[in-house]
């Protein structure tokens, strides 16, 4: 197995993105390896790493079809019920707590209650 290029922070060749920086340009590696890693420095932890992938091999975007969207849409709608109370939080419920904030911290007075 080789090992793969590291680049610095802002010192890739041309021709060269990472995944977001493909998606910004409505594409996707679509299969292809990476070829090389970003490695940006960090003072106290290891370096954040990114793989970069070759532009003219990447392929376009697939679009979005209507079953995809309703499905994203029923997924999205199901991380906001709480699965303690089974209320519709209003928002997506974290995975750290696993519940809505009233389960999760009962003993807090809703603003509602502070007054």
């Amino acid at each position: 197995m080789t090992a793969l290029p590291v680049y610095r922070w802002r010192l890739a060749p041309e021709g060269l993105a990472t995944f977001r920086q493909l998606r910004a340009l409505g594409l996707r590696p679509g299969g292809q390896p990476v070829v090389a890693q970003l490695e940006r420095p960090r003072r106290r932890r290891g370096p954040l790493v990114a793989y970069l992938y070759r532009v003219d091999l990447a392929r376009p975007v697939r679009p979005m079809t209507p079953a995809k969207r309703a499905a994203l849409a029923k997924a999205n709608a199901a991380r906001q019920v709480c699965p303690e109370c089974g209320r519709d939080a209003g928002y997506r419920i974290p995975t750290s707590l696993g519940m809505c904030s009233p389960c999760a911290y009962p003993d807090t007075p809703s603003p509602r209650e502070r007054h």
